[in-house]
């Protein structure tokens, strides 16, 4: 029973922060009260097998939706092959002054600045381990805002040493544009360094802990095609797991003109789309299938899954389109594989 088309009226009237708050709590309430039998569909499992790991079908929630961890086992009711919580800092931080999110419904997008408010890592950690969710948990972890660039490695460190025994992968996001110099990461020697520094750490948790946890690293999709084959050939130097492509763009030129155009702030959703396919084209063509992509930005349709899969992707990560078309997006990719 799809009641998202009737909820949508209502949810888009609202300011789109407290909408995003209000579908949780109501995604929540249907988890909790039994209704989700009645409203979900049980849809045929599309297994693949991505970075070591066996993912029940391909399609997953993308780093965002659930920062703080607090409706993981609500949202895999919708029917996802895996989640992905955060992006989380080691310290609680508030995020940026409100309004930080914003809706173009003429162009099927997202602007958001919300610069990772989340209740820290600590808090989330708590609240995996009193879920009963037992499927794929990509953890996303960042550093804090008052954190300098120079020192940001470290922040790295301390969310890859605590999500560790977590998660069943960990994402490093050095592609968020509303964290102060946050994507200078992915430029020059900054990214090689901080790479080389979190494979090594990767490898000596596993030696302590014995499993080992599969990285990933988020980039964005205003990267050059030089850049996107620098960080290729670093992400195989390292032998890191996966690449998660991409995050949200900083350009408008797909927008120019809409009033909201000159919000500063990451444009998500359907103007996206064709970057974010082009960054997995290109990191496809370098990586000769030795890398997991996961493929995000601009999916509203399962024709955009397939694309992105077509691309070279393994594993596709929706978000913005879940806010226009709701949990039916991901029935129709599902069944379309």
């Amino acid at each position: 029973m799809n009641l998202y088309p009737l909820l949508r009226p209502f949810l888009f009237s609202l300011d789109p922060e407290t909408a995003h708050e209000v579908t949780l709590k109501l995604l929540n309430f249907s988890q909790t009260s039994g209704l989700n039998k009645y409203l979900y569909p049980t849809l045929e499992d599309k297994p693949v097998n991505v970075m070591g790991l066996n993912f029940k079908n391909p399609v997953g929630l993308a780093a965002g939706m659930d920062k703080n961890g607090d409706y993981i086992t609500a949202l895999n009711a919708l029917g996802f092959g895996f989640l992905e919580i955060g992006t989380v800092t080691p310290r609680p931080q508030p995020g940026n002054p409100k309004p930080r999110l914003f809706r173009l419904p003429e162009h099927q997008a997202i602007i958001n600045r919300m610069g990772f408010n989340n209740l820290g890592i600590d808090h989330l950690l708590a609240q995996t381990q009193h879920s009963a969710y037992d499927g794929i948990l990509g953890i996303n972890i960042g550093k804090n805002f008052d954190t300098p660039i120079e020192n940001a490695t470290e922040d790295y460190l301390i969310g890859l040493r605590k999500a560790y025994a977590s998660a069943s992968y960990i994402t490093i996001n050095i592609s968020s544009p509303n964290t102060k110099n946050l994507r200078q990461l992915q430029q020059g020697d900054s990214v090689a360094s901080l790479i080389a520094t979190l494979k090594e750490e990767q490898l000596k948790l596993q030696r302590e802990q014995g499993f080992y946890v599969p990285l990933a690293v988020k980039i964005a999709p205003d990267l050059s095609d030089e850049e996107i084959s620098h960080i290729a050939k670093l992400l195989l130097r390292f032998e890191i797991d996966g690449v998660i492509a991409t995050n949200t763009t900083i350009a408008r030129d797909l927008i120019a003109g809409h009033p909201l155009a000159s919000e500063t702030g990451g444009l998500s959703g359907a103007p996206v789309k064709n970057q974010a396919t082009h960054v997995v084209r290109g990191l496809a063509a370098e990586l000769n299938g030795k890398v997991a992509i996961i493929a995000a930005g601009g999916i509203l349709c399962a024709a955009d899954a397939k694309e992105k899969l077509t691309a070279g992707a393994s594993l596709v990560q929706v978000y913005s389109g879940l806010i226009y078309r709701g949990p039916q997006l991901i029935e129709d990719i599902i069944k379309s594989l």
